[in-house]
């Protein structure tokens, strides 16, 4: 992997990652057009990142980090169920890693639902507050999350709209799906490493150095991200991020069907 797909990588999951988009799915298709999706670098890489993104919202939110113990037994809770079913599952989840079609579907599918959710919960949005999660809602949540194991789902969309069926307000749900990402993340981050090591793929400096200006430019992206993203859907809601999925996802599986490559060559 080059410095500059490197580069590339880590700007779309600067920005996607807290985004109801998937950012696993947008890099899939950046890196299938880079012609480097196969690697088994490449597929720990795209996971590696996430640390930058991760660190952004201890940055961003590091006062709620420090506020009490119960605030991480709650991410615990919500983190064991797509621990566990990670782990049952992750061979499978490395497949669909490289099925592009499978992360246009899941974009498409995910969009058409987006579309809606602002009316399903409109009614009572208003009357909404920051409500205090408590256990069975942090759960609840958790399992919300499980459904982002399939590439193109998105794990933000999920616990957003997870956050949004237990009476959370736009807001609340969006940050409590962020808290929720530095355990999951951190976790398939040392995890995706750990396992690239242990087959013999091995850190050459290069590698190291293409790590760290990832995680560095995911790190950057990803704190603008947040803070316009927070703002953007307390006053506007999913619509436009349904309709930008569905106009990718079909674009996608339009250029498959039409058997156009979507790889450029080298």
């Amino acid at each position: 992997m080059s410095y500059l797909q490197a580069i590339i990588l880590a700007i779309i999951e600067g920005i996607t990652e807290f985004l109801p988009v998937s950012s696993t799915g947008h890099m899939i298709i950046a890196s299938s057009v880079m012609g480097i999706a196969q690697h088994d670098f490449t597929k720990m890489f795209t996971i590696a990142i996430q640390f930058g993104a991760i660190l952004s919202v201890f940055v961003i939110y590091w006062r709620r980090f420090f506020k009490s113990v119960d605030f991480y037994l709650k991410l615990l809770v919500a983190f064991i169920p797509a621990a566990l079913l990670g782990k049952l599952l992750n061979e499978y989840i490395d497949s669909l890693l490289e099925n592009i079609i499978a992360v246009a579907i899941s974009l498409l599918a995910g969009g058409i639902i987006l579309l809606f959710v602002d009316n399903w919960f409109k009614a009572n949005e208003r009357n909404r507050r920051e409500k205090k999660i408590d256990y069975p809602t942090a759960f609840k949540i958790g399992l919300f999350q499980c459904i982002a194991m399939v590439p193109g789902v998105s794990r933000s969309a999920a616990t957003i709209i997870g956050g949004l069926s237990q009476q959370l307000n736009r807001k609340a749900a969006a940050e409590f799906s962020f808290f929720l990402a530095v355990p999951t993340m951190l976790a398939a981050t040392i995890y995706k490493m750990y396992k690239y090591y242990k087959v013999g793929g091995g850190f050459s400096a290069d590698d190291i150095n293409v790590l760290i200006v990832g995680n560095v430019v995911a790190f950057t992206l990803a704190i603008l991200a947040i803070r316009g993203f927070i703002a953007y859907l307390s006053k506007y809601g999913f619509k436009f991020f349904g309709f930008y999925r569905i106009a990718l996802g079909l674009l996608i599986i339009i250029l498959y069907f039409l058997k156009i490559p979507l790889t450029i060559s080298s």
